[in-house]
Order: C-alpha cells, then sequence, then structure tokens
C-alpha cells in the first residue's frame, strides 16, 4: 500500500527571503498564489492549461471556501481541491496529497503553492490581522478551546517556551552538549552562504557566535531559533506524461509519512518520541528504500532542537547518540552527511508555511541538479521533513531522481 512513485515535482520557485522589518509591499495573497503559479509553471516548462488540481494552506482574502476561491481566481477547473492545515508540517503534506491524486487518476498536475509576503495597504478594509494566531503559537485563543481553558492561563503558550522546555527535557535524560547543537546552526550557514537568496548569505558565523547570542528559551540560543521573514514558495506536481516532457530533470514522490497525535504538548505521551519517527517508517517501508541510501536530508530547523530529535527519531543514528552524531558528521554540502544544503530556516529564512516548502525546493534542486555552488555531488535521493506546532504534527516524503 502506498505511492508507486508515478508523479513527480516538475517545476519550482521559491523567492528570496525578506526581513519582516524591512520587506516590500506585496500584492493580495490571492494574487501572490496566482504570481507562484505562473512562475512554478514557467520553471517547468508548461502552461496553465494542464493543471486540474490545487492544494493549499490559508488564504486571508477568504476564511472559508479557500480551495474554491482559488481555483476561481485562477481559471482552474480543479478536480482536485484540499486546504492543509498542519502548520510546518503543510508543505510535505501538500505534496504527497498532490502525489497521490495524481497517482490515483484524479487530475494530471498539482499546484501546491504558499505565499507569505506582506499584503498591500491599500485599504482600511484589508483582511483581520493574525496577531492572535501568531502571539499564542500552537494554541488557540478561542472560545471553548482545550488550550483556552486549561493550556494559556497557566501560562503554556507560544513556541520559544515549549522548545525549550523539550530541549531542557532532552539534556535531563541523554545530556547535552551546546557546542555540537551550535555546530548544527554554524554548518547550515555554510551552505546558506553558498546559496543565493539566502537571508544569511553573506555572514559567515561560529560555534562561539551562536554561543554568545542571547540565551532566549534556556538552552536555546537567538541563533538557534529562526528568524521570521517574509517570501513565497511553490511546486507544480504532475504525472508521468507531463514529467517527461517538462524541463527539468523529474523528481519522483516515492513515499510519504505523516503522523498527528496531538495538538499541545501536555498532551504528548512523551516529549522526546516524536510524530517522525513512525512517518518515517511509513515513508521508508513504503519505497524499499533504507536511510543510508539518501543523498541529503532536508530536515525541518525551526529550532536546532527539532532537527536533533528528527535525526534521530527518523533513524539516521541511535536514540540519545544525535549531538555525538552532529559533532561527528560534516552537515554542509561538501560533508558526508549533506543536511539542509540551501541553509534551512536558520540559514535561508522562515517565509511563514512557506519555510516548510523551502525543505522540499532545497531537496528538489539538488536532485534537479541546479543547487549552483551548493551542489551536492551524484544527489539523487533525498528525504525531507515537516514539522508543525511544538513537534506535534509531522510529515515525511523520499524523493528521488531519474
Amino acid at each position: 500500500m502506498g505511492l508507486r512513485g508515478e508523479a513527480a515535482i516538475v517545476g519550482y520557485v521559491e523567492l528570496p527571503p525578506e526581513r519582516m522589518s524591512k520587506a516590500s509591499p506585496a500584492p493580495f495573497t490571492l494574487e501572490q498564489w496566482a504570481e507562484l503559479s505562473a512562475d512554478a509553471l514557467a520553471d517547468a516548462g508548461l502552461t496553465g492549461d494542464v493543471v486540474d488540481g490545487i492544494v493549499t494552506s490559508h488564504l486571508a482574502e477568504s476564511e472559508i471556501f479557500v480551495p474554491s476561491t482559488i481555483a476561481e481566481y485562477l481559471g482552474v477547473g480543479a478536480n482536485f481541491a484540499e486546504l492543509v492545515d498542519l502548520g510546518g508540517a503543510s508543505a510535505a503534506g501538500m505534496v504527497w496529497r498532490a502525489a497521490a491524486a495524481v497517482e490515483l487518476g484524479l487530475c494530471d498536475a498539482v499546484l501546491c503553492v504558499l505565499p507569505a509576503r506582506y499584503i498591500t495597504p491599500t485599504s482600511d478594509r484589508k483582511p483581520k490581522a493574525l496577531s492572535d494566531a501568531v502571539f499564542f503559537g500552537s494554541s488557540s485563543n478561542q472560545f471553548g478551546s482545550p488550550q483556552a481553558e486549561f493550556e494559556i492561563p497557566y501560562g503554556n503558550l507560544g513556541q520559544n517556551g515549549p522548545y525549550g522546555q523539550v530541549a531542557q527535557r532532552y539534556g535531563a535524560v541523554y545530556g547535552y552538549d551546546e557546542r555540537a547543537m551550535a555546530k548544527i546552526v554554524v554548518d547550515q550557514r555554510v551552505n546558506a552562504n553558498h546559496t543565493d537568496g539566502a537571508i544569511w548569505r553573506d555572514k559567515p558565523l561560529t560555534v562561539e557566535d551562536v554561543l554568545a547570542s542571547p540565551v532566549i528559551a534556556d538552552p536555546l540560543h537567538m541563533l538557534e531559533i529562526v528568524m521570521p521573514c517574509v517570501g513565497g514558495a511553490a511546486v507544480v506536481v504532475a504525472n508521468t506524461d507531463i514529467a517527461r516532457r517538462a524541463r527539468n530533470r523529474p523528481v519522483w514522490i516515492k513515499g510519504f509519512g505523516e503522523h498527528v497525535p496531538f495538538k499541545t504538548p501536555t498532551y504528548a505521551a512523551d516529549l522526546l518520541q516524536t510524530p517522525i519517527a513512525k512517518a518515517a517508517d511509513t515513508a521508508f517501508s513504503m519505497t524499499g528504500l533504507r536511510r543510508e541510501d539518501m543523498d541529503m536530508v532536508s530536515i525541518y530547523d525551526c529550532y536546532t532542537i527539532t532537527v536533533l530529535l528528527s535525526l534521530e527519531d527518523a533513524g539516521f543514528c541511535e536514540k540519545g547518540k544525535g549531538m555525538g552524531f552532529v559533532a561527528e558528521h560534516d552537515l554542509t554540502f561538501r560533508g558526508d552527511f549533506p543536511l539542509n544544503t540551501a541553509g534551512g530556516q536558520l540559514g535561508f529564512g522562515q517565509a511563514g508555511l512557506a519555510g516548510g516548502m523551502h525543505h522540499v525546493c532545497d531537496a528538489t534542486r539538488q536532485i534537479m541538479g541546479r543547487a549552483g555552488a551548493a551542489q551536492v555531488a551524484d544527489c539523487h535521493r533525498a528525504f525531507v521533513s515537516g514539522n508543525g506546532g511544538i513537534l506535534s504534527e509531522q510529515t515525511t516524503l523520499i524523493l528521488e531522481g531519474d
């Protein structure tokens, strides 16, 4: 049971991220959706008439009926229209759903788009701000929600604090090497230094720099935490016929996994046993491939502790031995374990939900052989992860070139 590997990513676009404080004005989100779609199709060498499927996340201009709003705007008669709401795991979740729809014969080509730029302030009647959603993080302050009653009043909210708690728990159980954790950031910064468009493109980093940055949520330093920015990304997923005539080397979606057991970490059975364990096992069993068959890994990296736990729970190293693994391996694009070769979100930038699509684009670039100065030699297979909430929603992909 699973995918046959007959759907491929054939084109992509990823905007260079911008700092929120310096971001340029942007069109409405709906217009951004259209622009990103056009650019991804152009990258594939395809025209819009091949598209008969769309997968999206939320849309500022429409709280309900989001897929049909986009289909109408684009002029697409969608045979498959899906809204995915998995936070940072949305991008990988969008890709495997698109692949499944293609393999089922529901559609020929699917647009998966995540805009993440400011809305042009053209009117006082612009969509309501997401300030509450951003402030309360993965919790919900809506009347009647369990989080509003049992979590928020006691200070369990946001992102930094809970991830810091996870890191503290890890240290209590397995020990904690802050230099190894800093090395994750440093190796990824090397990759960002070789990637056009990365927000940290021209800023090298050392372990000492990371450890000298302020502690935000003990033991996590500022440079171990993503800097939110704005941007956008999109991919085109298509069937075999379209993939064969597209411009780029097809990146076949061979396997996937997904596991969503809780929302708030209070209800996690074990903070150090993350959902990616089941999601990764599902993906690898679907493909028959092994961890050692991967030429690079693109791991969701909102925090360094996310990378560490993901490497362990996805089976790339032994549980509790992740810090030694990181310390002993070169994680740069030229190393023996290439990880987040475009810099990851810690080096390239986290453009909202498009930050999750960054990992899909990173792997796609490598397999297509388009990573420029950061190209991994003979890169044909990649593992991709997505993470939403506080390690509560996790998805995986296994991608392969011809």
